[in-house]
């Protein structure tokens, strides 16, 4: 397993239902098992040859009923409602396409690969509360990781919702890193336009990164 699934699955609460999507190899699926997180599991992807893998790791436990292997597209194909769902790995619109086709679960671990900032507009417009929201490492790479529940209501501020919530309460080092990286790209595409209205909206872009590079640097 990789530092980012490991990360994931320390995250995962319990559940009497726990589906996987989107599964791969199956990793996460199998942490929850052995550590008796839920009662009953699914394992889904779209891709038939990546499920084989899930469905090679988690055999005995599919062979003894508590894992259902399904190739199916999100949550399609799932006979009954997830207690929590984990979505690691996929863009963010995949994601919000994915869960915009059933009421949201009662716990959610999403990890978008990338869209973080549609992901959590579209979990508070549904009435979600974002409990955890924040960048997390792993080697060179960082990820966001949300974490929450179905209902509860959340407000977000649009820094927030650009950012993460955690992330600028309590910066860790990935965020400020990758901070870092974008105030360098966002200087570099400032030293190469022209267009007048681009670069005034890089310039308010690069203002707001480069307040927040300070924020962090006071408290480091």
């Amino acid at each position: 397993m990789t530092e980012r699934l490991a990360y994931i699955c320390r995250h995962i609460p319990r559940a009497r239902v726990f589906a996987d999507i989107g599964c791969d190899h199956g990793y996460c699926t199998q942490y929850v098992l052995e550590r008796g997180l839920c009662e009953r599991a699914y394992v889904s992807d779209v891709s038939a040859e990546c499920l084989e893998k899930a469905k090679t790791l988690l055999q005995n436990e599919i062979a003894a009923g508590r894992c259902i292997p399904v190739c199916a597209d999100g949550l399609e194909g799932i006979p009954e409602a997830a207690d929590c769902v984990l979505c690691a790995g996929l863009g963010g619109e995949e994601m919000v396409r994915i869960l915009s086709l059933r009421p949201l679960p009662e716990h959610f671990v999403l990890q978008p690969m990338k869209n973080t900032e549609k992901v959590r507009r579209f979990l508070v417009a549904r009435g979600a509360k974002l409990e955890l929201d924040v960048t997390f490492p792993e080697g060179k790479q960082c990820y966001d990781l949300l974490v929450g529940r179905g209902t509860g209501g959340d407000v977000y501020s649009e820094h927030e919702y650009r950012y993460g919530r955690d992330n600028l309460k309590s910066p860790g080092r990935a965020f400020y890193d990758r901070v870092l990286r974008d105030v360098n790209r966002t200087r570099g595409a400032l030293a190469r336009v022209k267009n007048a209205i681009q670069r005034e909206a890089l310039l308010a872009r690069l203002a707001e990164l480069e307040g927040i590079q300070d924020a962090i640097e006071e408290r480091l």
